[in-house]
């Protein structure tokens, strides 16, 4: 109707919320092209804001569809796009993106640059709940630096700014996500079950995409090897498969990695190198080679 009226501007605007709609559905193909069309399609006063929002949404649709390459260079136009006088808000949003499409695909020096700058310069300007996500993805890079404290400390400071009774939404995802971090560096302490529990707590009660399910198995999973129960983390793990086709690269990478960890530790060393060469592979598609070589140094431990 907008289009028909001649009126470009709320059209296009209708058009980069369909796209949100579609990230958040999972639908991660249909969102990147049609927030590639909104990038080259940009329209009204302020143009280049628009196409910064167009990028944002691009590079989380990339990542999700693990074109890691792809989202980086996506996040770092948006970054570009909003910084100086453009929305303080979309820069901070961009560059999440951009530090979380580096750490995934293994730049992790950029990644931990990235975050220290993030850091320094958010502002009172921000959402609180913005400021939080902020941190988040800064533990997160931590984490997976191996500066096990800073990831810690970011994760507290995240977990101040959130509360399920503002956004129970955000409440699940945060802890979902800390405790995958928290057990990727080994971390299975008390705290670490409580953002498992909390996460699956708050999941059954909004639903939750297919996703969410999938990452909140993979954390009990990896719960259970790290708790000495591998054939429990085989009977967990294993039955994200049936949908397997539904998943990103990266995630099958991660279930395959845990899968074969667990059949090594049983003994079960077919299983155990069939897995592994499975997770490398999955982690190479999705542009991340550092986790390929990670799974690689596991099967060399595999007779």
């Amino acid at each position: 109707m907008a289009r028909n009226d001649g009126d470009l501007t709320a059209a296009w605007a209708m058009r980069l919320f369909q796209a949100e709609n579609l990230l958040d559905a999972g639908d991660f193909e249909a969102c990147a092209e049609l927030a590639a069309e909104l990038v080259n399609g940009a329209t009204g006063a302020k143009a280049e804001d628009a196409r910064g929002k167009a990028n944002i949404l691009l590079a989380k649709a990339r990542q999700g569809a693990g074109m890691l390459g792809q989202a980086a260079d996506a996040a770092r136009m948006a970054a570009s796009l909003s910084s100086g006088a453009g929305d303080v808000e979309d820069n901070v949003k961009a560059r999440q993106a951009l530090i979380a499409a580096l750490a995934e695909s293994g730049r992790l020096e950029e990644a931990w640059n990235e975050s220290l700058l993030l850091a320094d310069d958010i502002s009172n300007e921000v959402d609180d709940q913005l400021v939080g996500k902020a941190y988040w993805v800064i533990g997160n890079v931590a984490f997976l630096c191996n500066k096990v404290i800073e990831g810690l400390e970011y994760h507290e400071l995240a977990a101040e700014t959130f509360s399920p009774a503002r956004n129970l939404d955000i409440w699940a995802k945060f802890n979902k996500a800390s405790a995958a971090m928290r057990l990727a560096a080994d971390v299975a302490d008390a705290e670490t079950l409580r953002c498992i529990e909390r996460a699956e707590l708050a999941t059954d009660v909004i639903g939750g995409t297919e996703e969410d399910h999938i990452l909140l198995k993979l954390n009990r999973g990896h719960w259970n090897f790290l708790a000495g129960d591998p054939a429990a983390a085989v009977e967990t793990v294993g039955s994200i498969f049936p949908v397997a086709e539904k998943i990103s690269p990266q995630i099958l990478g991660e279930a395959y990695l845990l899968l074969g960890r667990s059949h090594g530790a049983l003994g079960d060393t077919a299983e155990a190198r069939k897995n592994l060469l499975e997770a490398a592979d999955y982690f190479e598609k999705s542009g991340a080679p550092q986790r390929a070589e990670q799974a690689l140094e596991f099967l060399r431990d595999v007779p």
